[in-house]
């Protein structure tokens, strides 16, 4: 069973940068694609971006592509998202995810973390 701890929300102004860090533990780090959704009011949870377990491969919606950057630090199971010149339309709940499998679809992922919200003001 493995366990994420998502933090780094808050509350910027557009333009602005935010770094969420997702903590792993109970599992073996390197065996999990993670991966970073995020669900606005009202609407369904979106992929923003995941990374498998070497960093090799990655991939972004386009969204948040040349704004966002995934990475992860095997040594300390941790995966961060840095986000940069953010728009109110990026103002959701952040969820980090891990899954064996997983890439850009919900059910490709096994674990979710309680979620960190991200708020954006024009």
């Amino acid at each position: 069973q493995v366990q994420l701890v998502e933090s780094g929300g808050g509350l910027v102004q557009a333009g602005g940068s935010l770094r969420l860090s997702c903590a792993a533990s109970g599992g073996t780090f390197t065996r999990y694609v993670m991966g970073w959704f995020r669900q606005a009011p009202g609407k369904e949870r979106e992929f923003v971006a995941s990374i498998n377990w070497s960093g090799g491969r990655i991939d972004y919606a386009g969204s948040v592509k040349g704004r966002f950057t995934i990475s992860r630090d095997n040594a300390k199971n941790t995966v961060c998202l840095q986000m940069t010149s953010l728009k109110p339309e990026d103002t959701a709940v952040y969820y980090c995810a891990a899954g064996t499998t997983g890439s850009w679809y919900l059910t490709q992922y096994d674990y979710w973390g309680q979620g960190t919200q991200v708020t954006v003001s024009s």
